[in-house]
């Protein structure tokens, strides 16, 4: 038993209660418990039940309650209510049915487990939990079931096929390979056959697709919540065909000709897609026709077996016939205009029958005051005698106080700590204060009257029992901090894939010796009865180039920061060199500028900052989140800058709310630990202010003196500031452009952090400069950098690159529907509701105004305002203020929200026409929400004419991906980093960029920098071989053409005989046994590593014959080539000629047989390494 479970078990009370729960079913009323208090009392009555549920009535209390729950009991899950008001969009995100899923699949697995939910979802009506477990696909080695049928199981589970299976809820199939990401696992499993026997099982890492274990067995859960097999698809089918005809002709017959149309439409798509498998969740609203006894969430427990646990009755209540009313009223306005029909309006259990439910259940219910939940019927109410602790805000005397006082009335008094250091810190600081006290690590451990235990634990709030002398304290009484839970991610380090650039026929292409031209797809072309694949590429005037897929490492995908088609280059024509030794002189001058800017300042001497004390520790314990592990690296890296004798300039690149600010915030109380100034550069108004408060809410503990620069402020306040800083008595200045004027001096600046730095004007670049020198510099940008431009740039500028979103952050569920009034007044309202705010993204300065006026008049109660560019700055921050300060409940806006602004109170974003907005912007847009706790909603709506034109299609596909976090974010990601790459190499760059695209620009940046530093540069030869054999990857081996593309360009790549048996390991692992011609693909690409590796620039096998043809250039140990000739004496010669080489006679056994080519040219490279 743990040591609360212990003191609590104890009580009076509770034995009382207990008695009385194994006795009958029916509620219990719980007066007096505290918080926290509820929480320990109802974990120690669950010990009696193998199933817990805790009901609460909001989400934000739901997931407060699953952090608290699930420190003390691993096997807790939380349970989302469905979303029965959005059902109508055509593309749902499935991150909430991965959250149900997850909770479903623990109730089903585990014998105990504990629940965390909210009222609404009691109302949801589901599919029976048996016929859910009648779908679990449960695979061994016993099993016997061939690739179809599980293939169609799956589709029937709401599965779809990819040709790789990298996201929750895909499968792929390859041969005699099934590749499953079950939408509840951590990792997908790959499941090799035999016939329809299963040979193995195995998991795999998403992103390198290689084996992580072998395993036994695996349980593939659904991926949608309406499962049903063909006949109940067919009879669902024709039910929702019935009801949607009645409703059609009702409207026909009363004239509504706009009704009747608008419903049969959405059923016939709705229907279509049904039929081509391409949306189960469009289903979740039609759950009555496609089953004949639905079932509520209580109706999946068993009532002897479960404890029910209701925090607030009366607010449960309350919650459950709002819902009811939102509902009904809402349903009956849809039904009313064609948006529904009438099996959608039981999507939800009654009021009534939950209530009854409940009162039949066992359970308790916890009052905060003596009032009475009518609606529930309750057994009896008892009372029980538990007060809060007083908060002692952080006066650590006060605590000592109340501490010798407990001690002296005989208490056990247990302190809890977020973290172990923390827990055993404070035991130490108590005993320092002549208090005894023990750190423990063991959760039982049995508290003896008038002890002190300090432990590791999450406690919202501390409660004291007086009837056993027993009290909790919690770090949150004690220091007043909110601290959420860290949540430790398992993480498994597989190398990423190195190609996500799907390159698709008709995308641009550069080749490294002819330029621009157009990708036309893999072609076999057979050569001397020898087959290969070759990659055709078109260039202008017709002429095509015929690329060995061997060779793809000098092909790169064009890409640029703007999407206008660039001009082809001609085959053989001279404009491609031009433009190459145009952009060659460009870099190489770049190259030069920075290597110089980099040595200057590692010749430099900066101010060395102290290493990091105890109250540094403290201070980054105190942020609330837990860090990402590159936030870690970059904190680490720019604090190790900061001890260091030279002058640090390091850049973060991340996304906006990566986590930028908090590294400025631990380095800029670093620099104030050494008595250092400190100014916060950033390009608004608004910025400075949010910096400002965000600085002052995590330093409110510290004696730091922080100062804000910009237009809020009055002239007398910055007059008083700009003094202060002077004197030396503030420590940090936080504001826009102003901090630059000549007024403003520092006594002793220590560290200077600029907020996107290009997005400041030329002549406030140059006064930065001047602040700069022989300052420590910080400078962060929300435009993500490219890994290539990173990897060429490291070791000329420090930088720090956060490429992982934080853990906690609730997940965005996104929308793609039809633009619809009625859906646009329910999103606001709902986000209203929950006291939240809303931004409607309109991209039309000219009719602005005028959709804010119906935005206001769909939702009256709502504080409409819009915003755009085109209004006066000074209008505009106004505006932004007023919002920021809740004054502003839907802001209209065009996408000038695009950049900056972090309000966590803002959890849903509607935006108009969001077809005609690029993947980047959308992706960007939709980052504006879900900074919160809270779940947030982004509606996408685009307009649709009756059928949508093919564009419109394939853009809503592509939004479909991004909705599901798929390839779309990426593709977003890359044009976001287009655009940081420009950002950090500045304008006159970016031309020569778009010249010869990106991934090429990015090579010879990498060249001429080594080049500069005076690194050894691989000299510039190709080496062909040609074998007569057959070297390709066969369409039934790989056929997925993205998939195979990236292979051969991988094999291009190898460089060694490790990497190539990495890769043979892959292709085994990936794809299976590997055929002849993968086999010799590998070989032949060995042959090319060690031949150029001893300067050769072909080997080339004709009939009898092979010939080594050498560079002439060659660095190689000529006077140990006659060595080489002796060990072949007869069959190898060497010709010392204007381009020399080696010729080889393949030998002849006695029948006559020549050897073959391929071992004798792999013996004879054996040989010649002693040339090297």
């Amino acid at each position: 038993m743990k040591t609360f479970e212990q003191q609590i078990a104890q009580l009076e009370q509770f034995k009382q209660i207990k008695e009385q729960l194994n006795k009958k079913c029916g509620l219990h009323w719980i007066d007096g418990c505290t918080d926290s208090g509820r929480l320990h009392f109802s974990y120690t009555l669950s010990e009696d039940f193998k199933k817990h549920i805790i009901v609460t009535y909001n989400e934000i209390r739901a997931r407060e309650i699953f952090e608290e729950f699930s420190s003390f009991d691993k096997n807790t899950v939380y349970y989302p209510a469905k979303d029965v008001m959005f059902f109508a969009a055509d593309l749902h995100g499935n991150l909430l049915v991965v959250e149900r899923m997850k909770a479903l699949k623990a109730i089903i697995m585990n014998e105990n487990v504990t629940v965390v939910t909210t009222a609404d979802a009691l109302m949801n009506m589901l599919l029976p939990i048996e016929e859910i477990k009648e779908k679990i696909i449960h695979l061994d080695s016993e099993s016997v079931i061939s690739i179809e049928e599980l293939e169609k199981r799956l589709v029937m589970l709401g599965y779809e096929r990819t040709y790789q299976a990298e996201n929750p809820g895909q499968f792929a199939v390859r041969g005699g390979i099934v590749d499953v990401y079950g939408l509840t696992d951590e990792n997908p499993c790959r499941i090799e056959f035999w016939g329809d026997e299963i040979d193995l099982i195995k998991s795999y890492d998403a992103e390198s697709q290689r084996t992580i274990e072998n395993l036994m067995e695996v349980d593939i859960f659904p991926a949608c919540e309406v499962i049903a097999d063909e006949d109940r698809l067919k009879s669902g089918i024709d039910k929702i065909k019935k009801d949607m005809q009645e409703v059609h002709d009702v409207f026909r017959k009363k004239m509504k000709t706009e009704e009747a149309y608008r419903i049969k439409t959405s059923v016939n798509e709705l229907l279509e897609m049904i039929e081509n498998n391409i949306s189960s969740s469009a289903l979740d609203s039609y759950l009555m026709y496609f089953t004949d006894k639905a079932a509520g969430f209580l109706d999946y427990f068993d009532f002897d077996n479960t404890l029910i646990t209701l925090d607030e009755p009366v607010r449960i209540g309350q919650r459950i016939r709002a819902v009811e009313l939102e509902f009904s009223s809402s349903m009956e306005n849809r039904l009313s205009k064609g948006y529904a029909i009438a099996g959608q309006a039981k999507m939800l259990r009654s009021a009534e029958e939950v209530f009854a439910l409940l009162s039949r259940h066992r359970g308790v219910g916890y009052f905060a005051l003596d009032n009475n939940a009518n609606e529930f019927e309750a057994v009896d109410r008892i009372s029980v005698v538990m007060h809060s602790v007083p908060s002692y805000s952080k006066d650590f005397s006060m605590l000592l106080k109340e501490l010798k006082k407990y001690k002296q009335n005989d208490y056990k008094i247990l302190l809890y700590s977020m973290s172990k250091t923390r827990a055993k810190r404070l035991s130490a600081e108590l005993i320092d204060n002549d208090l005894m006290s023990f750190y423990t690590d063991d959760e039982c451990h049995e508290i003896k009257p008038g002890e002190i235990m300090t432990a590791c634990g999450h406690v919202r709030s501390g409660y004291e029992c007086p009837e056993n002398k027993f009290v909790v304290i919690s770090e949150n009484d004690i220091f007043g901090q909110k601290r959420l839970r860290k949540k430790k991610k398992k993480k498994y380090e597989g190398s990423k894939i190195s190609s996500f650039n799907e390159l698709k026929v008709g995308d641009y292409v550069v080749h490294e010796n002819h330029g621009l031209g157009i990708y036309k797809g893999i072609e076999k072309v057979e050569i001397d009865k020898v087959l290969k694949d070759y990659v055709k590429i078109e260039y202008a005037d017709g002429g095509s180039l015929f690329v060995l897929a061997t060779q793809l490492d000098a092909i790169q995908k064009y890409a640029s920061v703007d999407a206008k088609p660039p001009k082809l280059n001609r085959l053989g024509g001279k404009e491609w060199t031009k433009t190459r030794k145009k952009v060659q002189t460009a870099v190489e001058e770049i190259a030069k500028d920075l290597v110089e800017l980099y040595a200057a300042r590692a010749n430099s001497q900066g101010y060395e900052f102290s290493e990091d004390n105890v109250w540094q520790q403290e201070f980054e314990e105190m942020f609330p989140y837990e860090e990402t592990p590159d936030q870690l690296a970059a904190i680490d890296a720019t604090k190790r800058d900061m001890e260091s004798k030279k002058v640090m300039d390091r850049l973060v690149c991340g996304d906006v709310g990566f986590g930028k600010t908090e590294i400025a915030i631990r380095a800029a109380f670093k620099a104030v630990q050494d008595s250092k100034q400190v100014v916060y550069l950033v390009p608004t108004t608004i910025l400075a202010q949010q910096h400002y408060e965000t600085f002052k809410e995590r330093m409110k503990n510290y004696p730091v003196s922080i100062e804000l620069l910009c237009r809020f402020r009055t002239p007398a306040q910055q007059k008083e500031s700009i003094e202060r800083i002077k004197r030396g008595t503030s420590d940090i200045l936080i504001g826009t452009h102003r901090v630059l004027s000549k007024d403003i001096s520092f006594k002793d600046l220590g560290l200077l952090i600029i907020d996107e730095e290009q997005r400041f004007g030329v002549n406030h670049k140059e006064k930065i400069k001047k602040l700069k020198e022989n300052v420590d510099v910080l400078t962060l940008s929300a435009t993500p950098i490219p890994r290539t431009l990173h990897m060429s740039l490291v070791g000329i500028r420090d930088m720090s690159v956060l490429e992982e979103a934080p853990s906690e952050r609730v997940p965005i569920q996104t929308y793609v529907m039809e633009y619809n009034e009625e859906m646009i007044r329910e999103a606001i309202s709902r986000e209203l509701a929950r006291d939240g705010q809303v931004y409607y993204v309109f991209n039309k300065v000219n009719q602005i105004e005028e959709m804010a006026s119906k935005i206001a008049s769909l939702v009256p109660e709502a504080r409409v305002e819009f915003a755009h560019g085109q209004m006066k700055e000074h209008q505009l921050e106004e505006m932004m203020m007023e919002f920021v300060n809740h004054e502003i409940d839907v802001l209209v806006s065009t996408t000038i929200i695009e950049t900056g602004l972090d309000i966590s109170n803002v959890n849903t974003i509607i935006i108009h026409d969001a077809e005609n907005f690029g993947l980047s912007q959308l992706y960007q847009l939709r980052g504006r929400v879900g900074r919160s706790n809270r779940t947030a909603y982004a509606f996408l709506m685009y307009r649709r004419n009756k059928m949508l034109t093919e564009v419109a299609q394939k853009r809503l596909e592509a939004i479909k991906d991004f909705t599901e976090l798929g390839s779309g974010i990426k593709i977003a990601m890359r044009d976001l980093e287009l655009r940081g790459a420009g950002n950090i190499l500045g304008k006159s760059q970016h031309g020569h960029m778009e010249a010869v695209g990106y991934d090429l620009y990015c090579k010879m940046l990498n060249m001429a920098v080594k080049k500069e530093k005076g690194e050894e540069v691989s000299v510039g030869f190709e080496t062909n071989v040609e074998i007569n054999v057959d070297a390709y990857i066969p369409d039934r081996y790989i056929p997925n053409e993205f998939q195979k593309l990236d292979i051969y360009k991988r094999i291009a790549e190898l460089e060694n005989e490790d990497e190539c048996e990495d890769m043979r390991d892959e292709l085994t692992d990936r794809f299976g046994d590997i055929p002849k011609a993968v086999e010799n693909l590998l070989r032949i690409t060995m042959v090319k590593v060690h031949a150029h590796e001893l300067y050769m620039t072909s080997v080339e096998a004709k009939k009898e014959y092979v010939r080594f043809s050498m560079y002439e250039k060659a660095e190689i140990q000529t006077q140990k080539i006659p060595e080489v000739i002796e060990m072949h004496q007869k069959e190898l010669t060497f010709r010392a000629e204007s381009k020399p080489y080696f010729i080889y006679k393949l030998k002849k056994n006695k029948q006559g047989e020549t050897e073959n080519a391929f071992e004798a040219i792999e013996k004879l490279l054996q040989d010649m390494q002693i040339l090297r």
